[in-house]
């Protein structure tokens, strides 16, 4: 197959004149952005559910730190989505892609995957037995991904070019919301389910982080699990009363050899073509950028619980400040970026990201104090903003455009598969030597990282053009 030629650009007389400020705004106003905030906040509702939210049900429930730790391999999922990404991309699902076409119809049928493991979740009491919750939140998160998956094609096909910063901007809010929704909602859902106040005074603040458990109250947890489950029901409907975008003509495959062989093996000998042993460095980096986020990440809320912070403490600092932090440390590193180079704002965001985990090794000597947890928190989730921005950059500059959801699915799936790896030892860490000695351990991971950075930009020069 002859490669494409590139576009001839046209004469400065025929290009088009540059939008005013009102033409860009109302964007935001058209269907097809109003589509990707309804279906990214979709998108953005199940991976707290399974991860962050669900260590503070289990910690509530009195299962034990080590067990949560080994319990958030569950999204180790996500790190291996882009095992089936060229499945969805290609393989028809019979009877539902010929009604729906072959974009919705894997929308809909992930869709409909997370809302039968959140019914099974909020079914399950983990006092019991934790098999059928563990269960259904692997269906949960399979079904999250898959959905990451089938959504990354839709938004890339369901618009031209100069949309798409406006698609993907609709799509980033409608995630951050339903990560409010998922992390604040439903801890405000489940205290407000409950039959009495879990905590009356200072006093029982103090029996319960003795004791985790004996203020739990699961059909409190399974109201708050039913109702997000329900909430799904905003991308089932936007998937229905969307249209199909234009089928991208695929260059027919004479067997199924020549098919794995464009679909799975080309996206990545590409990569290794054009980096030869730079490659590793770039795989080395990309999969341990983020360890001192992800790692301290789960013991997080088991440590909000044992230190005695309440539901409505935790929902309103760490799901509101928190998420509304991020999105400014998003746009500093953003702008950062553009203004010094992807390569410095990767390494400032490292830097922070570990100084950061210090500060909650500090607060676990300090005790119950909800304004120091608001600065701490804050701090934390400004400097994960700065990072991501710049490492979302820093990705897409590395993917080829003809294998971009391929290669991109492989990144971004690389960045979790050690992290979340190590952080299912989490638990038994923190249980031999405390909060405050595994807080500035996983401060400790992110040396590495800050060499990995420093001679990526040497020997990758061109990174600083990203």
């Amino acid at each position: 197959m002859p490669e494409p030629t590139a576009p001839v650009a046209p004469p400065e007389s025929a290009k088009p004149a540059p939008r005013s400020w009102l033409d860009a705004l109302r964007v935001y106003l058209e269907p097809s952005s109003l589509r990707m905030l309804t279906l990214g906040f979709s998108a953005g509702l199940p991976l707290l559910l399974v991860l962050g939210t669900l260590s503070f049900r289990l910690r509530e429930a009195g299962i034990d730190r080590s067990t949560i730790g080994y319990l958030s391999w569950v999204g180790l999922a996500y790190g291996f989505k882009w095992v089936w990404a060229p499945l969805v991309d290609r393989l028809p699902i019979p009877g539902l892609t010929h009604w729906l076409g072959r974009r919705r119809s894997w929308l809909l049928l992930s869709q409909a995957m997370v809302m039968a493991g959140l019914v099974g979740m909020a079914l399950a009491d983990p006092r019991m037995t934790l098999g059928p919750i563990v269960w259904c939140a692997l269906a949960v998160a399979f079904g999250s991904a898959t959905q990451d998956i089938a959504l990354d094609a839709f938004r890339i096909e369901s618009a031209d070019l100069d949309r798409q910063a406006a698609l993907a901007a609709s799509y980033q809010t409608g995630y951050r919301l339903a990560m409010i929704w998922a992390g604040a909602g439903v801890l405000w859902i489940a205290a407000r389910s409950e039959v009495a106040p879990a905590v009356q005074a200072a006093g029982q603040v103090l029996a319960q982080a003795v004791t985790p458990g004996a203020a739990y109250q699961n059909a409190a947890w399974q109201t708050a699990y039913f109702v997000m489950a329900a909430s799904m029901l905003v991308g089932v409907v936007t998937v229905l009363f969307s249209r199909e975008p234009a089928r991208v003509a695929l260059p027919p495959a004479k067997n199924a050899a020549e098919w794995l062989q464009g679909a799975l093996v080309e996206p990545f000998a590409d990569f290794i073509r054009r980096y030869r042993w730079q490659a590793a460095l770039i795989l080395g980096l990309i999969a341990i950028y983020r360890i001192s986020d992800v790692v301290m990440g789960i013991m997080a809320n088991p440590f909000y619980v044992d230190m005695g912070y309440t539901k409505d403490e935790v929902a309103a600092v760490t799901k509101v400040y928190g998420v509304i932090m991020t999105l400014l440390g998003a746009f500093i590193g953003g702008v950062l970026s553009m203004r010094l180079g992807v390569m410095r704002i990767l390494m400032l965001g490292a830097v922070l990201s570990a100084a950061t985990n210090l500060l909650f090794a500090w607060l676990a000597g300090h005790g119950h104090d909800v304004t120091a947890l608001i600065a701490v928190v804050s701090a934390d989730n400004l400097a994960s903003g700065i990072a991501s921005a710049a490492f979302i950059a820093y990705l897409s500059g590395l993917t080829n455009v003809r294998y971009s959801a391929t290669q991109y699915a492989l990144f971004s799936s690389m960045m979790l598969l050690l992290p979340k790896f190590i952080a299912g030892f989490s638990g038994d860490y923190v249980n031999a030597h405390g909060y405050a000695q595994f807080f500035t351990s996983t401060a400790l991971l992110g040396v590495p990282v800050l060499g990995l950075v420093w001679l990526a930009s040497r020997v990758l020069p061109a990174a600083e053009k990203i």
